[in-house]
């Protein structure tokens, strides 16, 4: 990580998916950079491991479940109560869901996904476009994919639900200029994570490691993401160094979708 600029100095961000790799990583990031940062995520344990690894007096969570408009209510609360306000949310919580044909796909599965990587994006947008407001504007980041960008066999949910994600952004984007809040997307893709090890599972149990060597081979720059790399893309984003970018897809992916 690079010594800090504090391009977040002041600002609080909340940060759904917190206990999962790129939230993480960009809480990390977001620290350094002098900011506030409350973890969201469903499994206590691990948000707790994650603000051990962190290891900031500026970094707490809180468990809460993206998919119920009372709980995205309850995390800007608590980022309020805590910090003073909120200036930034990453809705980067997501799920895979299953590697299945869409013939064979199951119902309340498909349902399940659209929920959280939809429905929980739009409750965040819901609730935190009038919270940042409040402090004057700040930036919405939501993760969506590569898989927003092309299709993929095997994945249709998933691939659906991010790109639902960027019709959403855009619409956000001009629905809440005038509050000066902006948003926008992070489009990663493959990134070193353990959501990554179950599609790769997923999609050949027999032979993960072949589909990771051929999915590696698509990417021009020869190898997956890391989390920080799509971290700093957020860290970009959230800051006042994007305060002309809204209403932007951001590929951050090695070069994978310019073909």
């Amino acid at each position: 990580m690079t010594d800090s600029n504090g391009r977040l100095d002041g600002k609080v961000a909340v940060i759904t998916g917190g206990a999962g790799g790129i939230g993480r990583a960009a809480a990390k990031r977001f620290v350094a950079e002098g900011a506030n940062v409350l973890l969201v995520d469903l499994n206590e344990d691990a948000l707790a491991e994650a603000a051990a690894e962190i290891g900031s007096n500026r970094v707490s969570f809180c468990t809460a479940d993206v998919t119920s408009s009372a709980d995205n209510a309850r995390m800007m609360e608590i980022a309020s109560e805590r910090y003073g306000g909120v200036d930034i949310l990453l809705a980067n919580a997501g799920i895979e869901g299953d590697v299945t044909p869409i013939v064979d796909y199951d119902e309340d599965r498909f349902d399940q996904v659209m929920n959280v990587n939809v429905k929980g994006v739009f409750l965040g947008l819901k609730h935190a476009i009038p919270a940042i407001a409040k402090r004057g504007g700040g930036s919405i980041v939501i993760t969506s994919s590569v898989a927003g960008i092309n299709g993929s066999p095997g994945v249709a949910p998933y691939v659906t639900s991010k790109h639902a994600v960027i019709g959403l952004m855009k619409s956000a984007a001009q629905e809440a200029a005038a509050a000066g809040v902006r948003v926008n997307t992070v489009n990663p893709s493959p990134v070193e994570t353990v959501m990554m090890r179950r599609l790769e599972a997923g999609l050949d149990p027999s032979n993960a490691e072949g589909v990771r060597e051929a999915m590696r081979t698509r990417i021009p720059l020869g190898r997956y993401a890391e989390a920080d790399d799509i971290a700093k893309v957020m860290l970009f984003l959230s800051s006042d160094d994007a305060d002309f970018v809204t209403g932007s897809v951001f590929t951050a992916d090695g070069g994978m979708t310019a073909g």
